[in-house]
């Protein structure tokens, strides 16, 4: 289960009774009403749920993106609530990984230089032998002195991959990762990603809307209207498409 009891330490990231709220009054709406929630360390967890259910802010305020209104976010044993934005810069620096939707590759450096910049950014050294089985086990078979433009949008989130990875995250954030892939090219993506937490023990948390791609992932939890109403281990597409259903009547 994606929803655990256990200690802090053995959660890469644990939510507290976290409650996001935009505007006050009559206007005010809860993104986020009392959201709890463990990730166990080397799990690959998905999150599912209509539209205006909660998806991004939940991810956001789980990365330190976005600051809960009330409640706790701890990434392992260090609690992100209440941390200065200086603080949560360099702590998503060093030990979160993001990949999202957009590669947001920086096209004048070459992909080698786009993989090692987290690192190069912290004026932390590149460990030349681990960039090379990183950009081994992501499946990029390309000169690493080329420029990101030069690519096909499925190497180009491969190498975003990798850039989440160089830094060894405790937890990597996907945000729609395959959103703007074609099915094949998706499902490869998805393959790297499954290898890196069977591989590695990487923690992944991925925001998706589609059951074939939640289906790589250990376990799914859905949303609706910013709450928590189920989890699904071992899932596959049909079982995720059925308990959709029913969500859009909750």
């Amino acid at each position: 289960m994606a929803v655990t009891a256990g200690n802090t330490v053995a959660c890469a990231v644990r939510m507290e009774s976290v409650r996001r709220t935009y505007g006050a009054g009559e206007n005010a709406v809860h993104a986020l009403d009392g959201v709890s929630i463990d990730l166990p360390r080397g799990s690959f967890t998905a999150v599912m749920g209509p539209s205006g259910s909660g998806k991004s802010t939940f991810l956001h305020c789980a990365a330190g993106l976005d600051r809960p209104t009330a409640g706790r976010v701890l990434l392992g044993d260090t609690e992100l609530t209440g941390k200065k934005e200086k603080a949560l810069t360099e702590l998503r620096r060093d030990r979160i990984g993001f990949v999202f939707q957009a590669y947001n590759l920086i096209g004048a450096l070459t992909i080698e230089q786009n993989i090692a910049l987290p690192l190069i950014l912290a004026n932390r050294p590149v460990d030349s032998a681990f960039l090379a089985e990183v950009v081994r086990s992501v499946g990029l078979d390309v000169p690493l002195d080329r420029r990101p433009s030069k690519l096909s949008g499925g190497q180009q989130q491969r190498v975003a991959i990798a850039r989440a990875l160089i830094t060894r995250p405790d937890v990597v954030f996907l945000d729609e990762p395959t959103g703007a892939l074609d099915t094949r090219t998706a499902r490869q993506v998805l393959g790297v990603l499954r290898n890196a937490v069977d591989q590695w023990g990487q923690t992944a948390l991925m925001v998706t809307h589609d059951p074939v791609a939640a289906s790589y992932a250990d376990s799914v939890v859905f949303l609706a209207d910013g709450r928590l109403v189920g989890s699904l281990d071992r899932p596959t597409p049909a079982a995720i498409a059925e308990r959709m259903t029913h969500l859009e009547e909750w």
